[in-house]
């Protein structure tokens, strides 16, 4: 059944469904399967992304969030301009050629305004070297347009369940969280002309392997250029923590991790995918299970280390006090013995972009 399964250019729901429920010898074919396409269709060059967690302020209460709004105990903080700057500057010195700009979800005007001009000061560095991802939430096109004339030309927006009832189990219902919106500001994105990317969390509770097959079906259908997606892990400061005895053990949600990372590089093969730091939290070769499932791009944390402590999604968050420079040279040591390679001073674009791109134009 699995060799059928496998050999499919197209694959239906009820083969996604059946794909998530290997194990043991079934699911090591599906994981092969997965790294020989990736091999095939890409490479074995990992792309980095240096992640700066810019701020922690955010106008948003999603109930499985550490920095949810209405969590008091969080000291808020928000990097000035200049050591966002410092970040990037380091990014280029390490040679990682692109950086993830992160923050809670704001949209007041001195923030979009000051991430334009944060944009404007990465592009100066060494005529345009660096790449530049951001992740700032919902936001209106004319920003997000603001935002890539300014420079950016990547957008992570998770959608962290594309089944609009489980979404609502995860998020307040109200104006602030709004399931449609989320959508529409990912088509906003993709009509800009971002190298757009979601996501979603696996081994929420109430989350079915049915709802996991459409999300997975989501992204294909949407033809996004790059999905992030790790492990849940409940946040002891959240609403959604006392549902924690009703998700998958540790195990189960690293595996089905992987089986998601996997079935994706089978359905879009060309496009990058993220190996969460959160893998790595739940398991210390989280990141290289995930590179060997499929994904093709890594997110060292650049984000000075005072600061990191208050930027905890999820509890336990992994290399939360390394330095940068110990995490560059940690990385190359850990992905040359997976047999893989970091691509330095590169973008890291996604080809399946980039191909879609050269057609259109």
């Amino acid at each position: 059944m699995i060799q059928d399964i496998l050999k499919k250019s197209v694959l239906e729901k009820e083969d996604i469904v059946h794909l998530l429920a290997t194990q043991g010898e079934e699911m090591k074919m599906l994981l092969k399967k997965a790294l020989e396409t990736k091999l095939s269709r890409l490479d074995n060059r990992i792309h980095l992304r240096g992640l700066i967690e810019m701020s922690n302020i955010c106008r948003k209460s999603c109930l499985y969030c550490g920095v949810r709004s209405d969590n008091r105990k969080v000291e808020r903080y928000t990097l000035s301009e200049d050591e966002v700057v410092e970040c990037a500057k380091l990014a280029h010195k390490l040679g990682y050629g692109s950086v993830a700009i992160q923050s809670g979800e704001r949209n007041d005007a001195a923030f979009v305004e000051s991430i334009t001009r944060i944009l404007h000061r990465i592009k100066e560095i060494d005529n345009g070297a660096l790449g530049v991802t951001l992740s700032l939430g919902e936001q209106s096109e004319d920003v997000y347009r603001q935002w890539f004339e300014a420079g950016a030309h990547r957008y992570l927006l998770r959608i962290e369940s594309s089944n609009e009832e489980l979404y609502y189990k995860i998020h307040p219902h109200d104006e602030r969280h709004d399931f449609h919106k989320r959508l529409a500001c990912i088509d906003s994105l993709l009509r800009i002309g971002y190298q757009t990317g979601t996501g979603v969390m696996v081994g929420l509770p109430f989350q079915t392997s049915e709802i996991l097959a459409d999300d997975l079906l989501f992204f294909k259908e949407k033809d996004v250029a790059m999905v992030g997606m790790g492990p849940f892990i409940p946040h002891p400061d959240t609403p959604l923590y006392q549902y924690s005895d009703q998700i998958p053990t540790i195990e189960e949600r690293m595996n089905l991790t992987l089986k998601m990372i996997a079935i994706l590089r089978l359905m879009m093969p060309e496009i990058n995918m993220v190996a969460a730091t959160a893998n790595q939290t739940i398991d210390p070769m989280g990141r290289e299970k995930a590179i060997m499932a499929g994904a093709n791009v890594i997110m060292p944390n650049l984000t000075p280390n005072e600061y990191r402590e208050d930027y905890l999604i999820y509890p336990d968050k992994a290399c939360v006090s390394d330095k940068p420079e110990e995490c560059f040279s940690c990385l190359d040591i850990r992905m040359k013995a997976i047999g893989h390679e970091i691509l330095y001073n590169a973008w890291g674009d996604s080809v399946a972009f980039t191909k879609k791109k050269a057609a259109t134009t």
